[in-house]
């Protein structure tokens, strides 16, 4: 399974702090750009013009479970209910931290982190986010130092607040391999970070393990200063897959559903972990866009139909969640049991409740 990577390392250096930087492609990476005149420089999905869903929740999405209790309806859960027993022998030790934040170990003693953001967003949208709506997330789980200073290396899935976070980065430090993708580099603060940009289908190697970033069905952007300045679509975003003594891991980044999952397992061969969003779909007033960016319930298990994927963690609900494009903390949750019944879905669910971790 392992690809040729052709490293096309772009080294910047000056003072003895300066970043260190790479891009790195592989033969048979892929990246697509804008066709919109002026923006050809800006990066656009394989997929962009998907729109046939398989399956959608019409009615009654969110029914009432003994496997979730609640303080108020579908409103600071637990999840209370039995995990399938599974003999997978992959060797990764998986901990949710919450929201889309992974802390992953190999048996071998490696440790990478997925979008850590332990806080609220980066200012000034956390005050522009508060203002709206009028509240902050609770405290998601925390690593302690020493467990940050073991991580070998960060993957970042795209640039948005939730996921991105410059406080972090200051907190995990230079130490660890930063991996992303294209056109994040520039966001880094310069202090000696050692950041690898990436393409589509392009891979590196990090120690026993393989990192393979991958296609999501997303957008990006992070700055909108009104007719002066946006970078809409300027980074990259996708997933990433680590694969290590032929098991694989995979962890999607926020994305909508599209075909690129069935390109992904045709590529890598049946997935042993999935990582999947199911939150953030939801909006009355922008339904078909929300939708496009962010898998439903009944999208992810698709998804993991697609991937071949021997179990499914699900991630993006939970009671640090910012209920960004949600009814509530939970109703995500609610409404994948729910599907997951309806679709008669034969992928295992393992779902933990944030700061729990798993041997897989």
């Amino acid at each position: 399974m392992k690809r040729l990577t052709l490293a096309v390392i772009i080294t910047l250096t000056g003072c003895s702090n300066s970043n260190v930087v790479e891009r790195i492609k592989s033969e048979s990476s892929v990246v697509k750009h804008s066709s919109v005149e002026g923006y050809e420089d800006r990066y656009s999905n394989i997929y962009n013009k998907f729109k046939d869903y398989p399956v959608t929740c019409e009615e009654n999405c969110y029914p009432v479970t003994q496997q979730i209790q609640c303080q108020s309806e579908m409103q600071d859960c637990t999840y209370v209910g039995n995990n399938p027993t599974l003999s997978l022998n992959t060797g990764f030790a998986i901990q949710w931290l919450g929201h889309a934040s992974f802390k992953v170990n190999t048996k071998d003693g490696q440790q990478f982190l997925f979008d850590p953001v332990t806080a609220q967003f980066d200012w000034p949208v956390n005050w522009a986010f508060r203002l709206s709506e009028g509240f902050n997330r609770k405290q998601p789980a925390q690593l302690s130092q020493t467990e940050l200073q073991q991580t070998n290396a960060v993957m970042y899935s795209h640039i948005h607040y939730d996921h991105f976070n410059k406080n972090d980065i200051e907190a995990i430090g230079t130490g660890p391999n930063y991996l992303t993708p294209l056109g994040f580099a520039e966001h880094f603060p310069e202090d000696g970070y050692k950041v690898s940009e990436m393409e589509w289908y392009s891979s590196k190697q990090l120690g026993e393990v393989t990192a393979h970033f991958v296609p999501a069905n997303l957008f990006s952007s992070r700055i909108w200063v009104p007719f002066l300045y946006e970078d809409h679509g300027a980074a990259l975003w996708g997933g990433w897959i680590l694969e290590h003594q032929g098991k694989t891991l995979f962890f999607a980044g926020d994305t909508g559903y599209s075909p690129h999952f069935k390109d992904i397992q045709e590529k890598y061969g049946d997935i042993d972990v999935c990582l999947l969003p199911i939150a953030s779909y939801y909006s009355e007033e922008h339904p078909d866009w929300y939708r496009k960016v962010h898998t439903t319930p009944e999208d992810a298990l698709t998804a993991a139909k697609d991937l071949g994927c021997k179990v499914m963690m699900p991630w993006g609900y939970g009671n640090a969640s910012w209920k960004m494009g949600d009814k509530t903390s939970h109703s995500a949750l609610f409404r994948l049991l729910h599907m997951q019944q309806v679709l008669k879905a034969k992928t295992p669910l393992y779902i933990l409740n944030e700061g729990e971790k798993i041997h897989l």
